[in-house]
């Protein structure tokens, strides 16, 4: 992927990423480093930092006020509510960066609501759902529904089958 014409950098935007896909929009006072891959059609609103060791999916929306540091991967149509919160060093000291550092997953179809905050290392399953202000601190399987501090297995989500005929 390359930057394209078909995609929006607002002028109070910082994006030095070239790995852009076509028709994303990238909002006012966001930050994107150099290496940072941001699929197609995604929304990255206002005041959004990405690193340079993330890889962003296709139809990704993410609001206002989240950081996604290295070692991110966020699969295609996840929703990250805003000011959510993405760790990626278990142990964070000044100045002392571990040889590699533990990002998140999160796969296909998740979604993250407002101030959540996920622990590094951890991983969302596809078509989950974080409910605002969760804390989750263990990885979540697929269709899983987790809420609250710490955020357990609240329930599954049921999938609707499609009616034949």
């Amino acid at each position: 992927m390359n930057i394209s014409k078909n995609i929006f950098i607002h002028e109070r935007a910082i994006c030095k990423s070239t790995n852009i896909g076509n028709g994303t929009r990238i909002m006012a006072n966001s930050h994107i480093l150099p290496k940072a891959t941001i699929g197609i059609e995604g929304d990255i609103c206002d005041g959004v930092f990405i690193e340079n060791d993330v890889v962003i999916g296709d139809r990704v929306t993410i609001k206002c006020g989240v950081q996604l540091w290295d070692g991110t991967r966020i699969g295609d149509n996840v929703f990250i509510g805003p000011n959510a919160t993405f760790t990626n060093d278990a142990f964070p000291r000044s100045k002392k960066n571990p040889e590699k550092f533990a990002g998140i997953i999160v796969e296909n179809d998740a979604s993250i609501g407002a101030n959540a905050t996920l622990l590094p290392g951890r991983s969302i399953g596809a078509r989950a759902m974080v409910g605002a202000g969760a804390v989750v601190t263990k990885s979540g399987p697929k269709h899983a529904v987790v809420v609250g501090n710490p955020a357990p297995l609240s329930r599954y989500l049921v999938t609707q089958k499609k009616a034949v005929g």
